[in-house]
């Protein structure tokens, strides 16, 4: 299979071209292509209008193409500065290091883009959002003329993001040529003059963006119309399966918390980055056990001390980062789906391995997975598919409480519409779904009851019919809202 079929893009100065397709599409190929590291058996590649043939990475970097992946590629036991300097710096054998000018550098750099970071910082120290300000630190100063951002906001701060736009904007402004790759359109229409769409390895499409509606992105995307992104609630909840009084938790920052939420519902957790929203899933799952308040499943009251409890007493937990917690990427998919009940599927240590496969087979078809089989493994998913495998391993244990932290996060809008999907047909079940997400429109789309934290307490609970966006910032930014014991 060809990952890329004859594809035709075109970058000039000054100018932000999005790059949009579903996962599997052939963007990330194409990256390859143009920063040299994947050589293409056909067609010609341009840089200033002169072709350059067999381009490798270290060319590509003379040549003032410089990229920013999702996942920064930094040396964790070096600081800031040492890894800027490294990047913008090619050492000599004999070459000395001048540490002020290295450090000056780094921090003027870091001002540019309004990151409050320190140059002496060690990168491991780092969170994941200023990794990638670092990153984007290192393209500015390494003063490349073509810059390409991958997924660039997917795990920024909304402060974060609105730095990293005036940063794109500057870029533009200076005749720089941005190839800017997201999952989010309305960053694509805030930010974009063009836009390219790739599908099935070709492109489909190269428009200006004030040309093309929302829906008519998705449709070039995804070759149909998702008309369902966010689908209906079907039935009324039933009883109460997770009721929460005043619980806190000390270590975390989590206090009293009142929400109850019931079988065959989905209660969406608004709030911005560092509100409390994944700390109190972590303080649910044991991870973080509280110690104060209240829990109640099913009206009897349980103390949660470590995950192995919470799954034994039927909660399940998807957690943010995928491709650190959720699927290990060398493993197939079958043992994936089957790490969490290990015990019941293979009693007295006896390995049964046709029944791993058979709920694996179950599993791939029920959910829409698309792989050669389940002896694949995770990591030659899509973001989109790697999501529904680290579902499948929490449904596999039969929870009453599914807990499900940014589930669409990083996914194409097809993938999201397809995860949606699955997530509204387990409440039709009657599963209790807990649904943390910091995309706003998800929340208010697929949640039947709106919750808001705000320093490590719920401020507010909504009916899905008197949540809006700006009633939820408002909310979370402190400018409305309730008290934590009024929230319930």
């Amino acid at each position: 299979m060809r990952a890329l079929k004859g594809v035709s893009f075109e970058l000039v100065p000054g100018e932000v071209h999005a790059l949009l397709g579903e996962n599997g599409a052939g963007k990330s190929t194409l990256i390859k292509v143009i920063t040299g590291a994947h050589q293409p058996d056909g067609g010609t590649l341009e840089v200033g209008g002169v072709e350059v043939p067999g381009l490798s990475p270290s060319r590509a970097r003379e040549l003032g193409i410089a990229c920013i992946y999702q996942q920064p590629a930094l040396f964790p036991d070096l600081t800031v500065a040492e890894n800027i300097g490294l990047r913008l710096k090619k050492p000599g054998l004999f070459s000395r290091v001048r540490w002020a000018g290295q450090r000056g550098r780094a921090a003027e750099l870091l001002k540019r883009i309004g990151a409050e970071i320190s140059p002496d910082a060690e990168v491991r120290s780092l969170s994941m959002p200023e990794q990638q300000l670092v990153e984007i630190a290192c393209a500015l100063g390494s003063g490349a003329r073509i810059v390409i951002m991958d997924e660039p906001t997917a795990s920024l701060t909304q402060k974060e993001q609105h730095l990293l736009f005036a940063v794109v904007r500057d870029l533009r402004a200076s005749g720089v040529g941005v190839v800017y790759i997201s999952h989010r359109l309305e960053e694509i229409f805030a930010l974009a003059d063009r836009v390219t769409v790739l599908r099935d390895g070709e492109s489909v499409g190269t428009n200006p963006v004030n040309d093309l509606t929302e829906s008519q992105m998705i449709q070039l995307m995804v070759g149909r119309e998702v008309s369902a992104l966010y689908p209906p609630a079907e039935g009324e909840p039933g009883e109460v399966v997770l009721s929460l009084e005043n619980v806190g938790c000390s270590g975390s920052g989590v206090r009293g918390v009142n929400l109850e939420v019931r079988a065959g519902e989905i209660v969406g957790l608004a709030g911005l980055v560092g509100a409390g929203r994944t700390e109190l899933a972590r303080v649910l799952f044991g991870i973080t056990p509280g110690d104060e308040g209240t829990m109640r499943l099913l009206g009897e009251r349980v103390a949660i001390s470590d995950p192995r409890e919470a799954i034994s007493l039927g909660i399940a937990y998807v957690p943010e980062d995928r491709r650190k917690h959720g699927v290990i990427l060398e493993m197939p998919i079958a043992h994936n789906m089957t790490m969490a009940i290990h015990r019941k599927l293979f009693r007295g240590g006896m390995l049964r391995f046709g029944a791993e496969e058979s709920l694996a087979v179950n599993f791939i078809r029920d959910l829409g997975i698309k792989a050669w089989g389940p002896a694949a493994p995770g990591g030659s998913l899509s973001g989109g598919n790697q999501q529904k495998v680290s579902v499948a391993r929490w449904l596999a244990t039969k929870p009453k409480l599914l807990i499900l932290d940014e589930p669409t996060q990083g996914v194409d809008v097809g993938a999201k519409s397809e995860i949606h999907r699955i997530i509204r047909g387990l409440a039709k079940e009657g599963l209790a779904v807990l649904m943390i997400s910091s995309d706003l429109p998800e929340v208010l789309g697929m949640s039947d009851r709106v919750g808001v934290m705000r320093g490590g307490e719920l401020v507010k609970v909504m009916e899905r019919s008197e949540a809006d966006a700006a009633t939820v910032m408002a909310a979370a930014l402190g400018t409305g809202g309730t008290s934590g014991k009024e929230a319930a």
